[in-house]
């Protein structure tokens, strides 16, 4: 069973009932939804892991303590954002807290805009957490056409509606979208999916074969038909007979062979280049174009609607919304299973970044940045996607959002002071003159692990 992330609650704990009361009264006017517990062993028996919750806990308590209550949360769920509320004499346990794993802690009397900052950065961190791990979770249950056809947005759940009612209808579909975004994969499912399942796939990109191979290519040639045909050749077309013949970028097809195509599809029938005879082939096309074939000058408008008998449109991956980490995790996991490794759970930045970026390059861009991401320890999104402008393998046109790039710079300078300093934490404190609770939060969110420059 999944989350639920849309309402993430606060459970505030003090056993002062004025201080409670006022601190919910602060957190519920700005739109926080608020549980009260007055006794640490009332909200651990309630508690449980990957809860919808952060907690806001004072210190000093009896007869369990904030700290005790804060490492047995933290025991069932290390990523719980716990925030301590601490009176002057406790800032050194709160300090040290900090390396246990609390989020924050708030020195009291505390400013109630402190308060709701922080708690606001607990929240969406916590929002992050449960969110991979639902990713997690429906990417362990992927089964039937989810496991081709992965997303959760409605768009996407649209195309698998359309792919399961097209399946059974045995007739031609035409299948759009911008480069990158899974036609192949929509083809195949289609496919897949269809009674001509046990027949052969066959798959021509219309646009890389030269016009002079084309009418070869898809009619096959007898040999001794020219020069160069030294042996006979079943062409595509023959090839896909009782099963499926799958056309990418046919409005690259030259208009000599949008003719002959048409009249094959007409009359069910092929002749080899060089033969007399005609051989009747059965087969269902699947054709694939970015753009609109009905308002394309050079693709013929016969052939278009003896295609258009169905049509699905795929959406640009930057539409997607969530689907975008969901994609993203389940590539990265595909390279492990492939290369080894380990999954590296996304920082708020690299989520941020994902979902801020425009993906021209739609899925195809994605899978190769996850590829990349898996197998290069302690990178990051930004800098990955900065490498392939710089190379200039991506559309200059869909630059880093400039928040992504201050924050990319700022995580580029601590990683750096890291591994000066070989992991110790004071000497990186001293180095980029940081309190250390602000490095703390910021190691957190840009996904910096000490033990990892450690030497």
């Amino acid at each position: 069973m999944q989350n639920d992330i849309s309402s993430i609650e606060i459970w505030l704990l003090d056993d002062d009932e004025i201080v409670r009361s006022t601190t919910a009264q602060w957190l519920r006017l700005s739109d926080y939804e608020v549980r009260e517990f007055h006794q640490a062993q009332t909200l651990l028996d309630q508690f449980q892991a990957d809860q919808a919750c952060i907690v806001v806990s004072d210190i000093r308590m009896s007869p369990m303590d904030g700290l005790t209550l804060m490492n047995q949360c933290l025991a069932q769920d290390p990523s719980l954002p716990f925030i301590l509320i601490t009176g002057h004499g406790d800032i050194d346990t709160a300090v040290n807290a900090l390396r246990d794993g609390a989020f924050d802690f708030l020195e009291k009397p505390f400013d109630p805009n402190r308060l709701i900052q922080t708690v606001e950065k607990a929240k969406q961190a916590r929002k992050t957490q449960l969110q991979m791990a639902n990713q997690s979770q429906y990417l362990g249950d992927l089964h039937g056409l989810e496991e081709s056809i992965i997303g959760q947005d409605e768009q996407i759940v649209r195309v698998r509606h359309q792919i399961q009612t097209f399946a059974n209808i045995d007739a031609h579909v035409i299948v759009y979208g911008k480069t990158g975004c899974g036609k192949e994969l929509v083809a195949k499912a289609l496919h897949d999916a269809s009674p001509r399942r046990e027949k052969p796939f066959v798959a021509i990109n219309c646009a890389a074969i030269p016009a002079d191979l084309f009418e070869s290519e898809l009619f096959g040639h007898e040999a001794g038909a020219f020069t160069s045909a030294h042996k006979q050749r079943i062409g595509k077309l023959e090839l896909a007979s009782g099963g499926t013949l799958f056309l990418d970028e046919i409005e690259s097809m030259p208009l000599a062979m949008q003719i002959k195509l048409l009249r094959v599809l007409q009359e069910n029938q092929v002749e080899r280049i060089g033969s007399n005879h005609t051989i009747s082939i059965n087969l269902r096309v699947v054709a694939a174009a970015k753009q609109d074939l009905q308002n394309t000058a050079d693709f013929r408008q016969d052939l278009f609607f003896r295609l258009n008998v169905s049509q699905i449109h795929l959406p640009e991956l930057r539409h997607r919304g969530s689907d975008i980490p969901l994609l993203f995790e389940h590539f990265c996991r595909e390279a492990i299973e492939q290369r080894g490794g380990e999954f590296r759970p996304l920082s708020p930045i690299d989520l941020e970044t994902l979902t801020l970026y425009g993906w021209p390059g739609n899925v195809r861009e994605l899978r190769n940045v996850a590829l990349r991401y898996a197998l290069e320890a302690n990178t990051s999104i930004a800098k990955i996607l900065a490498g392939y402008q710089a190379q200039e393998q991506i559309d200059t046109q869909t630059p880093l959002p400039l928040s992504v790039k201050v924050q990319e710079y700022e995580r580029s300078l601590i990683e750096a002071s890291l591994n000066q300093q070989e992991g110790n934490i004071q000497q990186v404190l001293e180095q980029l003159q940081l309190p250390r609770r602000t490095l703390n939060q910021k190691m957190q969110k840009y996904g910096l692990n000490r033990a990892d420059y450690l030497k």
